[in-house]
This record gives C-alpha cells, structure tokens and sequence, in this order.
C-alpha cells in the first residue's frame, strides 16, 4: 500500500465509471501525493464533489457535461483537470469569463494527457514551417464518438500557427472533384483524416512533406495507462497556473 502523502491533494474524478476515469482512480490511489475523496459516475450529483471537500476535479466525462462540471468546480473554487472534448470558442470564452471571477483558481484542458502525444504535436508544429506539404492521420478505436480527435484538432491548430508565423503558403493540392469526405476535414487549413478501427486505441501520424522527401511523426498509445502521468501532472501543476491552460504543452519546458 502507497505511504500517503501528510497533507495530499484532495481528488474528485467525474467520469469514473468510464476507460479512462477507471484508469484516472487507479491512478490517484496510487499516488502518494493524492487522495481520492469522491468518484461520481454518470447522473450522480456534483454535490458530492463540494461535499467529499474536493480540491481538485479530473473531467473525463463526455462533452455533453463536461460544461456544467467544470463550471461548478470553479465556481466552488476547485481547480480543473479537464479530458473531455467539446470545448468550443464559445464554452472557453465563458469559462474564462468565470475564472476572472476566480483569479487563484486554475483550469487545465488537454486534448491528450500522454506526454509522448504532447510532444510529438510541438515537435511537428515546430517541424511543419520547413515542409512545403502536412497532412494528419488520426487513428482510434471505433467506440470514440467524435472525429476527429481532439488532439488531431490540437496539432493541426499548433501547425496552423506556427506556419502562419513563418509565412508558410498552404500545402499544395490540385483537387478539384472528389468524393464527400475524401481529402479528409479541413482544421485551419490542414487537412485531417480519421480511421476508426477495432483493435487500435489512440494513434497519430504527421506527414510532412517536401521535394524528394517525406518526414512522419507518430505517437502511439497502446493502453490508457499513457495517458495518466499527463493527468497527474496536470493534478500537481494546475494550481500553480491561475486562469486557463489549453494543452499539456503549457505545463511543459519544451524549449522552443
């Protein structure tokens, strides 16, 4: 049994019943700096959340509640580690107009919590202003219920930016007839492709492209233990960061 922690973190997990909580619970009890205080499944009431004395909530719901969890975890002054897709400008505007009104509390929302992940997506955004072509390749299981990933959205955002930055025209492609879905979705002007299929967890390639030469990067994750040293760094470090985070990245020294 894990010697705990004098004075540990107080964790409350939404979602705990799912993949990915379940994994979120081991986690925490495994971690001497944490203790789990309350474990809510789907339609159990986020007043055991402020009732267990939680400090801390990790959000790995479905984006159809995620809103509303986070919301009260910051209005009650509990810092958030957030998983769940759905974020859009619109919900993050209003969650930082709330967090203004709570200027200690901080709120983390990470496409993907597996550092590898995190890492392949600054490295390819960083890669992407000195190829003239990129596309993504997001792979899951078929149970995920939205395509694409948050963390191909992410990426293509990063690589969108950093292109931008440094004048990088758009990749070429001289398409003008396909069919509906064929080139993939377009996120800020690059194009990104979704597989979906039994056997596979969460996968990510970047092709990147240019005369004569191909460079890929790609982060696999074969169980959803990869994801939990991203959730519990998010845990350790969110208090320390007032406001909204998007991205494991901000919590990350990557040096470029």
């Amino acid at each position: 049994m894990t010697q705990k922690h004098p004075d540990p973190k107080l964790v409350a997990v939404l979602g705990a019943n799912g993949r990915m909580g379940a994994e979120a619970v081991k986690a925490i009890n495994a971690a001497a700096d944490m203790e789990l205080v309350a474990a809510l499944g789907r339609g159990d009431s986020l007043d055991r959340v402020a009732a267990a004395g939680a400090q801390y909530v990790v959000d790995l719901t479905v984006p159809e509640s995620t809103e509303e969890n986070v919301l009260f975890a910051v209005e009650h002054n509990m810092h958030a580690v957030v998983g769940t897709t759905g974020w859009d400008a619109h919900r993050l505007s209003a969650l930082e107009a709330l967090l203004a009104e709570h200027p200690e509390t901080g709120v983390l929302i990470a496409p993907n919590f597996a550092l590898g992940s995190v890492l392949a997506s600054a490295f390819a955004a960083k890669a992407s202003r000195y190829f003239e072509s990129v596309e993504i390749i997001e792979l899951h299981h078929p149970d995920k219920v939205d395509a694409p990933s948050g963390t191909a959205v992410r990426t293509a955002q990063l690589i969108a930016a950093e292109r931008s930055a440094a004048k990088v025209p758009a990749s070429p492609d001289a398409t003008t007839s396909e069919l509906a879905g064929a080139r993939g979705c377009d996120v800020d002007g690059v194009r990104v492709h979704s597989v979906r299929l039994r056997g596979l967890v969460a996968h990510q390639e970047v092709l990147l492209g240019g005369p004569g030469e191909q460079f890929t990067l790609r982060h696999d994750s074969f169980d959803r233990a990869s994801f939990m040293p991203g959730v519990l760094l998010g845990v350790r470090s969110v208090a320390d960061h007032a406001g909204l985070i998007v991205g494991l990245d901000g919590y990350l020294d990557l040096g470029l």
